[in-house]
C-alpha cells in the first residue's frame, strides 16, 4: 500500500482564513491525504496567505520563503499559495515569487487535492488572473443566494447532488445536507470561528478586500447551526462569529434582523457555552441587534465596532459614515445596557486630507471612548483603491509620527480601561494550562488574540476548557490577573490537556 501524501497548512491574517485553512484541511483528508502539523514533515506545505496591508503580504513572502527552504533539507518537496493574497495578485505573486511552486486562487479550492497532487508530480497548474470578484455575483443581494457555481471559501457546500459521505475519517466534518460544510479541526481549542458570511458591498475608499473577497453573501442559517453542532461535539465551548460584515448578515435572504433570531439558537447549541459575534460596523447597529448582543443568556456582550476614524472630514473621505458624538452615543447605549460590555476597534491615521484638527478630534473620542482593545494603523496607498489617487497624502515621517503617538494614547487608554476591571468577577475560559507558565484565558469582553487575556492565579485541578469564575486582583497593560472563586462553573467539564483536546478533534 503507497504511502499517504502528508500536507501541512501554514495559515496567516484573520479568524477567516483559519476556518479557510480549516475548510481545505477537510477536502484534503476526505481525498485521503495526511494532515501534519508542521510544515517540515509534509510533501506540502500550504501557506494561506494575508493580502491586505503591506505588513501582512510581507509576513505571506517571508512564510512561502521559510517554506520553500525546507525542501533543501527535509521531506517538502512543494510549497503552495492560497488565500487572499494569492487571489489578489495571481500570475503576479508567482512571477515575483518563483519559489512558490503554486499559486492557487479560491476557484481552486473545490478541487485542491487534484492540484496539489499536479503540483506534487512535478506539473504546472497556472496562476489565475486576478478579477474583481464583486462581478461575478448578481448586483441585487436577493438574486446572489442562487449563484451557486461561485467560490466561496469557508462556506464549503457540499452539492445538491452529491451524497454525504458515509465513511468520513474521524474529525471532519459530515455533509449533514446540501450546502453543508466539509471542515477539519487544525488544533485543539475551545474556541472557533464559524463564518457567517463572504464578501462585504461597503466601498470604503481605503480598502481593497472587496475586489478579491467579492459582494457580500450570508451562510444559511441551517449550515451554521449545523457546523456549530458538529464543534460542540468536537469539546469547541466557544464560537465566535466571523465575516467582512455581520452586521449585513440577513439581507440576502430577505431578513436584515436574521442574526437576531439566529444567536439565540447558537447560544442553546447543547455544548456551546459562549457565542461572541465580530466585526460590525457602527452605522449599521440596530437597537434590536444591541438588545440581542446585550441580553441573551450565553451571547457575550462583546462590540468588535470598525469606527476607522472619528474626525467627519476623514470618515468621508473614507466613504464611512458617523462622527465623535454620534460613535460616543452608540457606546453610551450599549454600556446602559451592559455595563461590563467589551469594545475594541481599529484606526487609520494618516489617511490623505488628515489635518491636526482631525487626529485631535480622534484622540477626543479615544480619551472619552473606554475601549478594552485598540488597534493603529498607519495609512499607506493600496492597489486598486480609490485613496490610492487621492490628493493630500502625507509625508511618511508624518504618517509614522502619528501612528506612534495615537500608539502610545492607545497603550494608556487600553491599561486605564483593564484597571477599571479590578474588582470586577469574570467568567474565564481556561485556554493554557502550564507549570511553568502558569494558567490563561479570557474573559467575555476579550477576544481570541486580539483583546488581551486574563491569568489566573491558581492552577490546581484547572483543564484547558473549562469556565472559571474569578475576581480580577490586578492588570498586566492590557491582560488581567485574577483570582478564582470556588473552582470551575458547574457543567464546565473539559478534556484535561490540550493533547487529550487534539485526541478528541481525531
Amino acid at each position: 500500500m503507497p504511502e499517504r501524501r502528508t500536507v501541512a497548512l501554514v495559515t496567516l491574517g484573520c479568524a477567516r482564513n483559519e476556518v479557510d485553512s480549516e475548510e481545505l484541511a477537510g477536502r484534503l483528508e476526505a481525498d485521503g491525504w495526511h494532515l501534519v502539523e508542521n510544515a517540515e514533515d509534509a510533501d506540502v506545505a500550504v501557506v494561506n496567505t494575508c493580502g491586505f496591508v503591506e505588513a501582512a503580504k510581507k509576513d505571506s513572502v517571508d512564510a512561502l520563503l521559510e517554506a520553500n527552504d525546507l525542501k533543501d533539507h527535509g521531506r517538502t518537496q512543494a510549497v503552495v499559495a492560497v488565500g487572499c493574497m494569492a487571489e489578489r495578485y495571481g500570475k503576479e505573486l508567482a512571477e515575483a515569487l518563483p519559489e512558490a511552486d503554486g499559486v492557487l486562487g479560491f476557484d481552486d479550492y473545490a478541487d485542491i487535492s487534484d492540484r496539489l497532487q499536479t503540483i506534487l508530480a512535478g506539473g504546472i497548474h497556472a496562476a489565475h488572473t486576478p478579477r474583481d470578484r464583486r462581478k461575478l455575483l448578481p448586483i441585487s443581494p436577493a438574486e446572489r443566494q442562487a449563484a451557486t457555481d461561485v467560490a466561496l471559501p469557508g462556506h464549503g457546500a457540499v452539492a445538491d447532488t452529491e451524497p454525504a459521505p458515509a465513511d468520513l475519517p474521524d474529525g471532519l466534518a459530515p455533509a449533514s445536507g446540501p450546502r453543508a460544510p466539509l471542515r477539519r479541526r487544525l488544533d485543539g481549542s475551545p474556541v472557533a470561528s464559524v463564518k457567517l458570511a463572504s464578501g462585504c458591498d461597503r466601498r470604503c475608499s481605503f480598502c481593497a478586500i472587496p475586489s478579491f473577497r467579492g459582494s457580500f453573501i450570508s451562510r444559511r442559517p441551517s449550515d451554521v447551526l449545523g457546523e456549530t453542532r458538529w464543534l460542540a461535539e468536537q469539546g469547541v465551548k466557544e464560537v465566535m462569529l466571523v465575516s467582512e460584515n455581520n452586521t449585513s448578515y440577513g439581507k440576502d435572504l430577505g431578513d436584515i434582523r436574521l442574526l437576531e433570531t439566529l444567536l439565540p439558537e447558537l447560544a442553546d447549541v447543547d455544548g456551546i457555552e459562549r457565542v461572541r459575534v465580530s466585526y460590525l460596523q457602527p452605522a449599521e447597529m440596530r437597537p434590536g441587534l444591541i438588545d440581542v448582543l446585550t441580553s441573551t443568556p450565553g451571547v457575550v456582550p462583546y462590540f468588535d465596532l470598525s469606527f476607522q476614524h472619528s474626525a467627519p472630514a476623514v470618515l468621508r473621505a473614507m466613504r464611512r459614515f458617523g462622527d465623535t458624538d454620534r460613535f460616543l452615543e452608540l457606546l453610551d447605549t450599549i454600556r446602559s445596557k451592559a455595563p461590563e460590555a467589551g469594545v475594541r476597534s481599529n484606526f487609520i491615521v494618516g489617511f490623505p486630507g488628515e489635518s491636526e484638527e482631525d487626529l485631535a478630534e480622534l484622540e477626543r473620542f479615544l480619551n472619552n471612548a473606554r475601549l478594552d482593545a485598540i488597534g493603529v494603523f498607519g495609512y499607506s496607498d493600496e492597489d486598486g483603491t480609490e485613496a490610492a489617487g487621492y490628493d493630500g497624502k502625507l509625508d511618511e515621517d508624518v504618517v509614522a509620527e502619528r501612528l506612534a503617538r495615537v500608539s502610545r494614547l492607545a497603550e494608556e487608554l487600553v491599561s486605564q480601561r483593564a484597571e477599571e476591571r479590578v474588582g470586577e468577577t469574570v467568567r474565564v475560559l481556561v485556554e493554557s494550562v502550564d507549570e511553568e507558565d502558569g494558567v490563561y484565558g479570557r474573559a467575555a469582553h476579550q477576544a481570541p488574540e486580539t483583546d488581551g487575556q486574563v491569568r489566573l492565579t491558581e492552577a490546581a485541578g484547572l483543564r484547558v476548557g473549562q469556565f472559571v469564575e474569578a475576581k480580577v486582583i490586578a492588570t498586566e497593560g492590557v491582560d488581567l490577573v485574577a483570582e478564582p472563586l470556588g473552582g470551575p462553573l458547574p457543567g464546565a467539564s473539559a478534556p484535561a490537556s490540550r493533547a487529550e483536546l487534539a485526541e478528541a478533534t481525531g
